[in-house]
Parts: C-alpha cells; sequence; structure tokens
C-alpha cells in the first residue's frame, strides 16, 4: 500500500511538472499581415508577401509603391512571420540580407522596435505593409487576406 501510495504522488508530481513546463513555452505570436485602412490592397498572395519583405518587388500588384514594415530580430512575430511566410528561420533571414548587402543588390526593410510601433506606422501610410499580432488590429488596420498563390 505504502508503495502505491509514494507511486501515484511521484506520477503527480510529473504530470504537475509537465504541466509547468508546457505553461512556460512562448506563446504563438499569430502574426498576420496588415495595411492601413487607406490602402487600396485587400489580398496578396504568400509570394507577393514574401518577395516585398524579401525586397524582390517594390510594388503591389496594383503599381502602387509597397513600404515593407519589418520588426527587430528576435521579436516572437518575426520569427513566425518569416517561417509562415518566406518558409526561413531567423538565421536563414541573416544570411539573405547579409548576401543582399553584400553584393549591393538592396537594404533589408525599415525595423520597427514591437507591433505597437509597426502598428502606428502601417496605419499612417497607406503604401506601407507590416505584420503584427492578429489580437492588436483594430480600425486602423485591414488584415491582408494572404492566398496560397
Amino acid at each position: 500500500m505504502h508503495n502505491a501510495v509514494h507511486r501515484a504522488r511521484h506520477l503527480a508530481c510529473g504530470i504537475a511538472v509537465v504541466g509547468l513546463l508546457l505553461a512556460a513555452r512562448p506563446v504563438s505570436a499569430e502574426p498576420v499581415a496588415v495595411v492601413s485602412m487607406k490602402s487600396p490592397v485587400f489580398t496578396l498572395s504568400k509570394t507577393q508577401v514574401a518577395d516585398i519583405f524579401l525586397g524582390k518587388a517594390t510594388r503591389f500588384p496594383d503599381g502602387s509603391r509597397a513600404v515593407p514594415i519589418d520588426q527587430s530580430e528576435g521579436i516572437l512575430a518575426r520569427d513566425e512571420f518569416y517561417a509562415d511566410i518566406v518558409g526561413k528561420s531567423p538565421v536563414q533571414m541573416k544570411a539573405y540580407w547579409s548576401r543582399i548587402i553584400f553584393t549591393g543588390r538592396g537594404q533589408p526593410p525599415k525595423a520597427a522596435s514591437s507591433s505597437a510601433a509597426v502598428k502606428i506606422l502601417v496605419s499612417a501610410d497607406p503604401n506601407a505593409i507590416g505584420y503584427i499580432e492578429s489580437r492588436m488590429v483594430d480600425a486602423t488596420l485591414r488584415v491582408v487576406a494572404v492566398t496560397a498563390r
């Protein structure tokens, strides 16, 4: 009997530790691409969004100028955005921009310090596109529908 009680306590402690470890994981930032409510852009393909943030495209499909607003390195929303849209890790993005800068083919997008900063910059500029956590979207921004193609 004593052994069964001891094992039950051990199991309960193990479950509690696993629960604490799971709770300590970073919460997903769920980034969404956003533009100003003044922007004519409603939908872009994943490739179009990737090309804008990789410096391969400087215009939206309607011909208007596209100004990407990135987030600083180390921000979870940035890591998730690039993993989802571009398919690159933070290390791969750093290497990508190092190559582009070194060869003189471009510069990375302007980086804001947070989603709140991106929100301010994008809402004020109809040519800007950025990404923020979905929970931060308000009436000043429009979520861009990102399609597979």
